[in-house]
């Protein structure tokens, strides 16, 4: 039997945050994890002979620069280029977009004068509004708490600073985000632009891991949490690590066991000890014990609750509602080695789109009948697909003169229907979504000589994202801020005294941010300073 201060379920980023801050702050740490190696879904794997990728995580924008300052991640190894170019959209006429520095208004003008000067207002908008909710990421929002004593005043006074800060907003922007957190994208865009590959520019950030329509009630927050993000200082950029994904989480890896944190990897848990309505430890697969003060848990709140937590430790009505959870981000996920540079008919031979974020969903429309048939069948027939090549920007990852590239696919159902499983099925939508890339840029089927395919029922299995879910639960508006988890519980403490929430299924939801790592770790220092000083 292990004893330590705390004890951490599973090695994500999330997770090793929390890590990394709670030994900083000189408690014992063990963080345990399922899989082979640390990372979760932000790991770097060779896929074929030579070629390696981002195997699930895929792209940097949203990890937070103060988490990256606090635990010296570049110290430690971590080195993140900014994209030459920041999306690029063909159309199947010819046309197409390419955005940023320099680039943005004059190719929105090609398309739409009204437009090139409608997306500098709009931008703003969604920057200003964005800035101010910068300031939630890295605290608990006020967190709804029954009775009248010290945690209740200490709520009030919470949500008296939230509304302090939304202050900031002037009423207009109030209005306006009070539209991004309840209407849909489909609709804001429709009203603001002309062009469809504007529209989609947009749009895709409203259905990005999110399975439903752009024209579904609340996929403009989904919108506005992808604009949250910065790369090296400058807001609103994408970025690339160099080594991939698994450099962010080897980086924070190596400052949580520098500050003396354990990590073990091959260390499932089956369940979490729980002793007189306290959480106190876990027991692993193997049999082992871990007995800990606290227990934080990094990975999907449902899972938590229906497979590691003792059902009779849990209210039914806890019980229920974390039953009814959310998720499924209707996500297929590919990597694939390239003996060659696509060349797209929209904008033929090499140059700096290819380093961009390759967007092939040309509108709205396109969008939506790609969720629609999804439902129905089971997979989009005429699919959304993000196109990255980060071996433009990291000869790492390939061989001379090959390239390595990403797949972020949509819309495919987490669940069949008709019973069909997704073993059954795989090779074939791999085939489509590769076919459809072709379909921009001709020869790019050929071009690929090795891929790596990952099913939502593959990214469940490996990584326990169920559904599929890349966000440990939809981000809609009754999974959000001080409903993420559950009311009651957005304060990162979990029903149980001792266990806390530090993943993704809780505040501020998903993506390679760091945040909810960051703020379960104070959380948890708060109550170890209480219950120790």
């Amino acid at each position: 039997m292990n004893e330590t201060d705390v004890v951490i379920i599973g090695a994500g980023h999330n997770g090793l945050t929390c890590a990394a801050y709670l030994a900083m702050a000189g408690l014992r740490v063990k963080v345990v994890e399922r899989r082979k190696v640390v990372g979760g879904a932000a790991v770097t794997e060779e896929f074929a002979p030579g070629f390696r990728n981002s195997v699930a995580s895929y792209t940097v924008s949203l990890l937070n620069p103060k988490i990256i300052a606090d635990l010296k991640l570049a110290d430690h190894g971590l080195r993140i280029v900014e994209r030459r170019a920041q999306n690029f959209l063909p159309a199947p006429d010819g046309s197409y977009l390419l955005t940023g520095e320099g680039r943005t208004r004059e190719s929105v003008a090609r398309l739409s004068e009204r437009d090139a000067v409608e997306i500098d207002a709009f931008s703003r908008e969604l920057e200003a509004i964005a800035d101010v909710l910068r300031h939630f990421v890295l605290r608990a929002p006020p967190n709804v708490v029954e009775g009248f004593g010290v945690g209740a005043m200490r709520e009030a006074f919470n949500a008296l600073r939230s509304a302090n800060d939304l202050r900031q907003l002037s009423l207009e922007q109030q209005r306006n985000l009070l539209d991004l957190f309840t209407r849909s994208a489909g609709e804001m865009l429709d009203e603001r632009f002309e062009s469809d590959l504007v529209k989609a520019l947009f749009g895709f950030d409203a259905i990005v891991g999110n399975y439903a329509s752009p024209y579904a009630a609340g996929s403009a927050y989904v919108m506005l949490h992808h604009a949250f993000g910065e790369v090296n200082g400058k807001k609103g950029v994408w970025g690339h690590a160099i080594g991939g994904m698994g450099a962010i989480t080897q980086a924070m890896a190596r400052a949580a066991r520098g500050h003396g944190a354990e990590i073990e990897t091959d260390a499932s848990v089956r369940e979490v000890i729980v002793e007189k309505d306290r959480a106190c430890g876990v027991v692993l697969d193997n049999g082992a014990t871990i007995r800990a003060k606290y227990v934080a848990s990094n990975v999907n709140p449902k899972l938590l609750y229906t497979h590691l937590v003792p059902a009779s430790a849990l209210t039914h009505e806890f019980a229920t509602r974390i039953s009814r959870w959310r998720n499924g981000s209707g996500t297929f996920r590919m990597n694939v080695a390239l003996d060659a540079l696509p060349s797209f008919t929209a904008l033929p031979g090499f140059g700096d789109h290819l380093t961009a974020g390759i967007i092939i969903a040309p509108s709205l429309g396109y969008m939506d009948r790609a969720w629609r048939d999804a439902c129905d069948f089971g997979w989009s027939r005429a699919p959304v697909v993000e196109l990255l090549i980060p071996s433009t920007l990291d000869d790492t990852l390939s061989p001379p003169g090959r390239h390595v590239a990403s797949l972020f696919c949509q819309h495919v159902a987490p669940q069949l229907p008709d019973g069909k499983s997704w073993d059954d099925h795989r090779e074939k939508v791999a085939d489509l979504m590769i076919a459809t890339v072709d379909q921009y840029a001709p020869g790019f089927a050929g071009s690929v000589v090795g891929r790596q395919i990952l099913s939502p029922l593959d990214l469940e299995r490996q990584f326990g994202l169920l559904g599929g879910d890349i966000f440990h639960g939809a981000l809609t508006l009754n999974q959000l801020f001080s409903a993420r988890p559950m009311l009651g519980h957005a304060d990162y403490r979990g029903p149980l005294r001792g266990l806390y929430h530090c993943g993704s299924g809780a505040h501020p939801g998903g993506g390679v941010t760091g945040a909810p790592g960051h703020n379960a770790a104070r959380a948890i220092l708060a109550d170890h300073r209480r219950l120790f000083s």
